[in-house]
């Protein structure tokens, strides 16, 4: 396991570096001058005399790969440089940002678990009854619903019309609801869907015919059926949580929700660089560990894996 995990992340090095000089090289496509962009956003007028000496204190009249080695440089150490626009330290603001969002994908996960598994189970033990072919018509409902219309609709509903619930904002416990079930509806199907099918061939597995026939008790013998289904949910789980978080910036964005999402939004929008570099990064390194972590927890649901994995 050890050296499993070892070569993995040795792995994980020189794709973080690919990433970040992908992310740096197509930000030079751009049409626009980061310099004067910066200058506009601060209330200044863009003269020629400006936008020269803003280009120089930013570093943007080097030649890109001096740019990109010295960002490299000083990436290494965790100084992933400051804001063009704002003039703050990367690193610091990612790191007031990205506690909101953890939270919101947390909750969302939590959702998910919950109800897939709930969903999940009933719609298997009830197999084509009108339970089964409800459910998973809702889930199918709320899966395809695209995330921006599914926010406004909950709005309308929750806060609008039966005002139970805050619109925008992270001002209370109840604020984080919305936006968190507005994330999770596009995973609450897929995973009923997948426990669902796991479910049912578990259900025929000769193994479950030997317990009932030994005289074990029901419950003891769905807990098994749930644990051995969980299986084919664990590495699309690890790949699920950086998605949750890379995703939420729609989310964020019309919630008003102070995450990472949003900050990279802005920083699009004002070519911000530094900012965008380190999100992308950041984000690719999330789905490394995650996918690592997932392989890891089925390597430990599954023994066969595990052999399997030894054996290469």
């Amino acid at each position: 396991m050890l050296s499993f995990v070892l070569r993995r992340l040795l792995i994980l090095a020189p794709m973080l570096a690919a990433i970040s000089l992908a992310a740096f090289a197509l930000a030079e496509l751009s049409p626009s001058d980061p310099a004067e962009i910066a200058i506009r956003v601060n209330a200044m007028v863009p003269t020629p005399e400006l936008v020269a000496e803003t280009r120089r204190a930013l570093g943007l009249d080097q030649p890109f790969f001096v740019r990109y080695g010295d960002w490299l440089s000083r990436a290494v150490t965790g100084d992933f440089g400051s804001s063009w626009v704002t003039g703050l330290p990367v690193a610091q603001s990612l790191a007031e940002a990205l506690p909101a969002t953890l939270a919101l994908a947390a909750t969302a996960l939590v959702i998910i678990l919950v109800v897939s598994l709930a969903a999940g189970v009933a719609s298997a033990r009830a197999e084509n009854s009108p339970l089964d072919l409800a459910l998973r018509g809702f889930m199918f409902l709320a899966s395809s619903m695209p995330g921006f219309w599914a926010a406004l609709l909950l709005i309308w509903l929750f806060s609008v019309t039966l005002d139970w619930l805050p619109t925008s904002g992270m001002r209370s416990p109840e604020s984080v609801i919305l936006p968190a079930v507005t994330l999770a509806l596009s995973y609450i199907g897929t995973y009923m869907r997948l426990i669902r099918s796991e479910m049912l061939r578990t259900a025929h597995e000769d193994w479950v015919l030997f317990a009932r026939g030994r005289g074990l008790g029901e419950a003891r013998i769905m807990r098994r059926m749930i644990r051995n289904s969980l299986r084919g949910s664990a590495a699309a789980l690890g790949m699920s949580i950086p998605k949750l978080i890379a995703g939420a910036f729609v989310v964020e964005t019309i919630f008003a929700w102070p995450g990472v999402g949003r900050l990279c939004v802005e920083a699009v929008f004002n070519r911000d660089l530094p900012v965008i570099v380190a999100y992308v990064l950041m984000m690719a390194a999330l789905f490394g560990v995650f996918n690592l972590a997932a392989d890891i927890a089925l390597q430990l649901l599954d023994p066969a894996e595990r052999r399997r994995e030894e054996a290469s």
